[in-house]
C-alpha cells in the first residue's frame, strides 16, 4: 500500500498512516457486512482511482476471485465511487452488478480524515446466497452500517488505537450489542458460551454487561471499576477477564454513527485453553531454567571439592590432573549458567568463549595474551556444552605446551559462521599460538594424551565436525575446527 499511495496519489504521510489504521481495523467491517472491501484512492491528477488494499469476509462468500490491489480505474466508469468522493456520503443507489453470473450489490463509503475525503471503500456483497436474515445477521448488518457511517464521518478508526487483528477478538468469536446505558440488547451464541465459561448461569440480554462482568471476575476494588467501564463500551479498549473457570478477552467499540454515542459493540473470545497452554509453557521454561541453575551449582560444588583435593595432593602430576578436571567441570558449568538465564535451549556463545578463555588464561606460565576475534553467534545447547569443553582443552594444551615458564606470547581464538540462515551452516574455529610449535613427527589424530582424546571424541563424535593441528608460520601451532551448526534465529 505504501508504494501505491506514494506513486499514484497526493496523500501525505499522515494521511497514509490513517489509511494503515483503517486497514488494520476493516476486517471487522468486512465480516459484519458479509462483504468484500476494496479501498480506492484518487490519483495525483484526479482522473483515475487506484486500489491500494482489499479485504475478503470470513463470514460469507467473496465477490472478487481476483486480487484487485494495484488496479487503475478512470473516473466516470464507476459512478458510485465518484458520488461518494465528490459528495462525501455513503452511496447505495443502483442495481446489482453481475460478475461471472453472480449478482453483487455495490456500495461506496467515503474515508474521511479531519474533514477531507481521502478515498472510497467499495463494499461488494455477493447476493447469490441471500435469504431471510437471522437475528445474528441483522445485528451484524446494523453494526456494519453504524461503523460505515463513522468511517464516513471520520470518527472511525480510533486514533492511537491500532489493533492487532491476529490477537484481538473477531466478530465470529463472539459479539454483543449494547445500548447507550451499557445494557446488552443482543448476544451471539459464541458470546453467551464464553460468558457461561466465565461462570454466568443466566442469559446476557437485559443485563448491564459491565456490572455482570465485574461480578464474574474474582478481583475487587479499582480493577472492578475499570472492567465496568470497559465492558460498558464507553471507550475503545481491550482487556482480559478471568473468572473461576475461564478467561475471556474483550474488545469494546463505541458506536457514534451520527456523532452521538448510541451504544457499543463488544467482541469477546474464549481464551481459556490458550492461557492454560501459555501457563504450562511458562512453568516448563521456569522448570528447565531451574534445572540448569541447579546443575550449575552442583558442578561448581564438584569443582570446589576437586580443587580442595588438589591442595592436599603431594604428587605434582596428581595435583595438575585435578586442576585440569576443575577447568573441565568449570567450562560445562559456564554453559549451564548461561542456559539458566535464557528462555530457550540456545545460547550466545561469544560470552561463554570469553569466560572460558579468561578461566584457562589463569594457568598461563608467563605473559601470554589470550584474545578472541570474530563471532561464534547463537548455538544450540547440545553444541555449546561439548564445544566449551573442546575450547577449554585446546587452550589448556596451548598454554601448557607452547610456552616455557616466564615466556611471553599470544593465543588467538577466531570464529567464523558460514551459510548464515541456511540449514547447512558451518562454524569455523581457529586457535593460533606463536609458541614453540609441534614436535617432529607429531600426529594429532593419534596423539595419546587425555586432552586431545577428549577433543577428538567430542568434535568428531558429538559435534559431527573435523579437527586438525598444523604447524603455523613462521612459528607456533594452528588448531582448526569445522563444525556443522543450525541457522541463527
Amino acid at each position: 500500500m505504501n508504494d501505491l499511495v506514494r506513486q499514484h496519489t497526493a496523500l501525505s504521510e499522515t494521511d497514509l498512516e490513517w489509511l494503515h489504521l483503517l486497514v488494520s481495523e476493516w476486517q471487522l467491517l468486512s465480516d459484519l457486512s458479509f462483504a468484500d472491501l476494496v479501498l480506492w484512492v484518487p490519483t495525483l491528477d484526479g482522473t483515475r482511482y487506484v486500489s491500494v488494499a482489499q479485504m475478503r469476509p470470513n463470514t460469507g462468500p467473496t465477490s472478487y476471485q481476483d486480487d484487485m490491489v494495484g488496479h487503475l480505474v478512470p473516473r466516470g466508469r464507476r459512478p458510485l465511487l465518484d458520488a461518494a468522493l465528490d459528495e462525501g456520503r455513503i452511496v447505495r443507489e443502483g442495481d446489482p452488478e453481475w460478475r461471472e453470473e453472480v449478482p453483487v450489490r455495490v456500495e461506496s463509503i467515503p474515508v474521511r480524515r479531519e474533514g477531507r475525503v481521502l478515498g472510497v471503500i467499495a463494499r461488494n456483497t455477493n447476493l447469490l446466497t441471500v435469504r431471510t436474515p437471522s437475528r445474528l445477521e441483522l445485528t451484524y448488518l446494523q453494526s456494519a452500517s453504524d461503523l460505515a457511517q463513522m468511517i464516513a464521518a471520520g470518527s472511525f478508526p480510533f486514533p492511537g488505537q491500532q489493533v492487532d487483528m491476529d490477537a484481538s477478538p473477531r466478530a465470529g468469536d463472539g459479539l454483543m450489542r449494547l445500548d447507550a446505558d451499557g445494557v446488552v440488547t443482543y448476544a451471539s451464541p459464541n458470546a453467551l458460551s464464553a460468558y457461561h465459561r466465565l461462570g454466568l448461569a443466566s442469559d446476557l440480554v437485559g443485563q448491564h454487561l459491565g456490572t455482570t462482568t465485574a461480578e464474574l471476575a474474582p478481583s475487587r476494588g479499582p480493577v472492578d471499576e475499570a472492567i465496568v467501564k470497559l465492558a460498558s463500551g464507553w471507550a475503545p479498549r481491550e482487556t482480559e477477564v478471568e473468572g473461576s473457570s475461564g478467561v475471556i478477552q474483550l474488545r469494546a467499540i463505541p458506536l457514534k454513527p451520527k456523532g452521538t454515542r448510541i451504544g457499543s459493540l463488544v467482541l469477546c473470545r474464549d481464551v481459556t485453553e490458550l492461557r492454560r497452554r501459555e501457563r504450562e509453557l511458562i512453568t516448563k521454561d521456569a522448570t528447565i531454567r531451574e534445572i540448569h541453575h541447579r546443575v550449575k551449582n552442583n558442578l561448581q560444588t564438584v569443582a570446589a571439592l576437586l580443587r580442595l583435593q588438589a591442595r592436599r595432593m603431594d604428587s605434582e602430576s596428581g595435583r595438575e590432573a585435578l586442576n585440569e578436571a576443575v577447568r573441565r567441570v568449570g567450562s560445562i558449568a559456564i554453559v549451564h549458567e548461561t542456559l539458566s538465564q535464557n528462555l530457550d535451549e540456545r545460547v550466545e556463545f561469544d560470552e561463554i568463549a570469553d569466560r572460558v578463555i579468561a578461566m584457562v588464561a589463569e594457568i598461563s606460565p608467563g605473559k601470554v595474551e589470550c584474545r578472541r576475534t570474530g563471532r561464534f553467534g547463537i548455538l544450540d545447547a547440545e553444541v555449546a556444552t561439548p564445544l566449551s569443553m573442546v575450547l577449554t582443552e585446546i587452550l589448556q594444551n596451548a598454554l601448557e605446551h607452547a610456552f616455557t615458564q616466564g615466556e611471553g606470547g599470544r593465543v588467538e581464538v577466531s570464529a567464523t559462521r558460514t551459510g548464515s540462515g541456511r540449514a547447512d551452516g558451518r562454524l569455523l574455529i581457529t586457535v593460533l599460538d606463536d609458541g614453540s610449535g609441534l614436535p617432529e613427527g607429531f600426529d594429532p589424530q593419534r596423539a595419546g594424551n587425555l586432552g586431545l582424546q577428549i577433543v577428538r571424541t567430542l568434535v568428531e563424535g558429538e559435534l559431527g565436525g573435523t579437527f586438525d593441528m598444523l604447524r603455523a608460520e613462521p612459528r607456533g601451532t594452528k588448531v582448526v575446527l569445522d563444525i556443522p551448526v543450525s541457522p541463527q534465529k
